[in-house]
């Protein structure tokens, strides 16, 4: 069984930056590729970046040079480090990690970015 726990999320004002972490269970976290996504009110949940076992990067092109996806294999963590909010990347945020035919998402974080 595959858990996934997010942190992090918060009220930031216009400009400000934010750290998210998803915390992953299981001793073979290190082979797959990780993602996080977002869900705005309304919206439907899209994608914002991802990250493979090597390292290499994947992003959305909105959050493109202003967020940072990385992890810590040994910790089974993955960041999301976001500068530069704006308005509309309020949303609650969720990790997520397929293996096989298995969706898993974690229970989500609220970032809203308001002045």
């Amino acid at each position: 069984q595959v858990q996934l726990v997010e942190s992090g999320g918060g009220l930031v004002q216009p400009g400000g930056s934010l750290r998210l972490s998803c915390s992953a269970s299981g001793s073979i976290f290190s082979i797959y590729v990780m993602h996080w996504y977002r869900q705005a009110p309304g919206k439907q949940r899209e994608f914002v970046a991802a990250i493979a076992s090597s390292g290499s990067t994947n992003y959305a092109d909105s959050v493109k040079g202003r967020f940072t996806i990385s992890r810590d294999n040994a910790k089974n963590m993955v960041y999301l480090q976001m500068n530069s909010l704006k308005a509309e990347d309020t949303a609650v945020y969720y990790c997520n990690v397929n293996i096989g035919l298995m969706y898993y998402w974690g229970q989500g974080t609220q970032v809203t970015v308001s002045s």
